[in-house]
């Protein structure tokens, strides 16, 4: 922490992260690459939920700093509280009452800190009958209705990794309301709680599907609909070498393109938009793609407006010449990273330093927060920090 410079549109905004996993350390991830000044308080005792045991290989809690103070003892709640009371924004990932329990929540920080934007994540939500409930991204992707609309028609619905729950629903739409909530202090002077439900920023993020539904254009059964597999134009094909292929040709004039690049007769083949004739075009496009490799499929589709591209592994995506171009990865302490998005044209986001070890910035965190050299030695001595 040290002499470290932050970059980014965020710059000056100061938060108090309290750790946990997931989509919490994900949004503080965010937001720390854009300049934010987070600090992490850490557990006395880790945790150890499924978390890398070393802090390097887990890129989402790069840029930030950390204390380790035990919360169970009151020493332990005031200094937190301290901390807090610097802050412009927190952000807790914990059951709801948790933090009420001890002393840590939005009532008793936003009477110390009237400006404070209080940010919770949750599965469920602060209320409601599951609020109580556990789960996991999967559990709250199965309620949300979104699961049921993945995977192929003749298998159980596909698990798309914890992407759509935890960072999607819960972590963006996290640092979206933080945002939203820093900007309206600037009026107002006025803190206010984020509630942030997983539940709710996956529903958010369904909003195109429930316009199909009102439309009646959206078949209740996965892959009958164009977006789902369904459609043979926007679907992955296996080729020769055992790799996969990807196309998503909407539009005519594209369709036209790839099949082009397939050489099919346009003219020979039922229409487009035809679902009768889906399954038949499927099975005609898979032993089309199965004819050649992946990388033959390449040489052939390049050059055309086809929305044609090879389904490449993460390795082989750092190594493509377009995130090359980009600076799309950086590594950071020996890992590969993605690099911070979006991008900003004057004040460029940055990954601010490597992920901390649990503690690692304790005596400096406090120090930058007016505690004295006294009271850090007596914390020490009476185990509240480590």
């Amino acid at each position: 922490m040290k002499g470290l410079s932050a970059s980014g549109p965020l710059k000056g905004v100061r938060i108090v992260e309290f750790a946990g996993v997931g989509p919490t350390p994900f949004c503080a991830m965010l937001l720390a690459d854009m300049g934010a000044e987070v600090v992490t308080i850490d557990r006395v005792v880790p945790h150890g939920l499924g978390i890398p045991k070393l802090p390097k290989f887990n890129p989402t809690l790069r840029s930030r700093a950390s204390i380790r103070i035990d919360l169970k003892t009151a020493a332990g709640r005031e200094t937190a509280l301290r901390l807090i009371d610097g802050a412009d924004a927190l952000l807790e990932g914990n059951r709801p009452g948790v933090m009420e329990r001890l002393g840590l929540g939005p009532e008793s920080c936003l009477a110390r800190r009237p400006a404070l934007v209080y940010g919770r994540m949750t599965g469920w939500g602060q209320d409601g009958p599951l609020a109580q409930e556990v789960g996991h991204d999967l559990n709250y992707l199965a309620i949300s209705g979104a699961l049921s609309l993945l995977g192929p028609a003749d298998r159980p619905p596909s698990i798309p990794l914890n992407l759509l729950a935890d960072l999607g629903g819960g972590g963006v739409y996290l640092a979206l309301g933080i945002l939203a909530a820093l900007l309206e202090v600037r009026s107002s002077g006025q803190g206010q709680v984020v509630d942030a439900a997983m539940l709710d920023g996956i529903g958010s993020l369904m909003t195109h599907q429930f316009g199909y539904f009102g439309a009646g254009t959206w078949v209740d059964r996965r892959e009958a609909n164009f977006l789902d597999g369904g459609a043979p134009w926007y679907n992955t094909y296996e080729t020769s070498d055992g790799q996969y292929v990807a196309v998503a040709a909407v539009e005519p004039k594209f369709y036209r393109e790839l099949l082009e690049g397939m050489a099919l007769d346009p003219d020979a083949l039922p229409d487009q938009l035809d679902r009768a004739a889906w399954p038949e075009l499927r099975q005609r496009f898979t032993a089309v793609f199965r004819s050649a490799s992946r990388s033959e499929w390449e040489h052939r589709m390049a050059g055309r407006n086809a929305c044609f591209s090879p389904v490449l592994t993460p390795q082989e995506a750092v190594a493509h010449p377009h995130m090359r171009a980009r600076a799309s990865y950086a590594e950071v302490a020996g890992v590969t990273h993605p690099a911070p998005a979006p991008r900003f044209s004057r004040t460029q986001a940055a990954i601010q330093s490597p992920p901390p070890a649990p503690g690692e910035n304790t005596t400096d965190i406090l120090e930058r927060h007016g505690f004295t050299s006294a009271e850090i030695e007596d914390l020490q001595r009476q185990g509240v920090i480590a």
